[in-house]
């Protein structure tokens, strides 16, 4: 979290995204990842030190699986400090447009990518072809072919034997995958509809510079639809990748409408949506969302209404279901924000310590950010635009890097 999400700490401190607690471990032979074996340390490099970033690399330093060889961020003073924090040679604390890649040809074995999301796809392509295990934050990226990229790089790193995980924390909570276990297993019937709710709070949107310095930190890219994907692709994912988990399939198209509020607005990205989306068997997803400074309570729920009854779902709630042929209590969801930022760091640690590349996280991750993107774009335009229409578009969001720091 950055310094803004540090002032909301009791509605930001919780939020999070596709975990990997579902994953049953096998012991195997510890694999040669760059001089660590199962009882090593694995070397990491930090990539992106803002608040989360920063969150990140501690957890790392805690975990005692990790040692942080190397950090990088644009701004020289944001790595330089965190350097100094995890003692991180000088040498090895990288700054600019080119601080990741020098940060990789560092050696590392690992690289924890926590920028703004434009930035992933060109920093997980030099990582995977350095043969490093990668760890990511959502979303993928903010466009169609940064996306089909992630995937295709993905599926390098698993050909490579390369550890590969989505930080979505829900997809670790117990009673997440033993509710949506049960709804897939039929025990509220056929599900005729999904909805989904994301509310929080906007970013500031101060006016544009001559450059986009100015908007690469606390959270101001999240304005821009180049920069950070939009609203709805970065915050608004959390809750449709749920949405999707429970229904286990992509949707085929969404329609909707989407606007703009919040207060002197300087960035692209709408701030308030309704987009509803179809799946090739019927099944209906309705997803609302508001970014607005308005008080309302942060909410990232999902619930599923099924024919003999209904599952809930709450980031910051709780996750049961009620039904006429039996039911699950559930409980509370705790701090889901960081812990399950923590399972997802041990269970990267595991798979690449014990040679397991199978990296479940990563389809329904590109899937979670493309239906995203599918729902940005029909509300934006207010039509109705079908998945193979927007792959087939492959539309590239373009960030001009004029005046920026090499």
């Amino acid at each position: 979290m950055n310094e803004e999400e540090n002032k909301n700490m009791t509605r930001r401190s919780f939020m999070s995204g596709v975990g990997a607690a579902a994953i049953s471990f096998t012991i195997v032979k510890p694999s040669s990842v760059s001089g660590t074996g199962a009882n090593s340390r694995i070397e990491a490099g930090c990539i992106g030190l803002g608040s989360r970033g920063r969150m990140i690399a501690g957890m790392l330093e805690r975990h005692g699986g990790y040692q942080i060889t190397a950090v990088a961020d644009y701004f020289a003073n944001v790595a330089e400090a965190a350097g100094k924090q995890f003692k991180v040679h000088k040498a090895r604390r990288f700054s600019g447009l080119s601080g990741y890649q020098k940060l990789i040809d560092s050696k590392v074995d690992a690289v924890f990518l926590e920028t703004p999301p434009y930035c992933f796809p060109e920093h997980v392509e030099a990582a995977v072809k350095a043969g490093c295990h990668v760890y990511i934050a959502k979303p993928l990226a903010c466009d169609v072919p940064g996306c089909l990229k992630i995937a295709r790089m993905a599926q390098k790193a698993k050909a490579n034997k390369k550890a590969f995980l989505v930080d979505f924390q829900t997809r670790t909570d117990s009673f997440y995958i033993e509710g949506i276990k049960r709804v897939q297993d039929g025990v509220i019937g056929k599900v005729g509809m999904l909805s989904s709710e994301y509310n929080d709070e906007s970013f500031s949107d101060p006016p544009k510079t001559s450059n986009i310095k100015s908007r690469l930190q606390h959270l101001t890219w999240v304005n821009d639809n180049e920069l950070g994907g939009s609203y709805l692709v970065n915050a608004g994912i959390h809750a449709i990748d749920v949405a999707l988990w429970i229904a286990g399939q992509k949707p085929i198209n969404a329609m909707g409408s989407s606007r703009i509020v919040r207060r002197q607005p300087h960035g692209d990205s709408h701030d308030v949506y309704s987009v509803t989306y179809e799946f090739a068997d019927g099944l209906i997803l309705n997803h609302r969302g508001e970014h607005l400074k308005n008080r309302f309570e942060f909410r990232c729920d999902c619930f599923a209404q099924g024919r003999d009854g209904y599952l809930e779902t709450g980031y910051t709630g709780r996750v049961r279901i009620l039904g006429n042929r039996g039911g699950y209590r559930g409980g509370e969801v705790v701090n889901l924000y960081p812990s399950g930022a923590e399972r997802n760091i041990d269970t990267f640690y595991k798979c690449v310590s014990n040679g397991i590349y199978e990296n479940p996280t990563v389809e329904p991750s590109v899937n979670s950010t493309l239906s995203a993107i599918l729902g940005r774009e029909a509300t934006e335009r207010n039509t109705k635009l079908t998945w193979d229409e927007l792959i087939r578009e492959n539309k590239k969001l373009e960030v001009d890097f004029t005046g920026l720091k090499v």
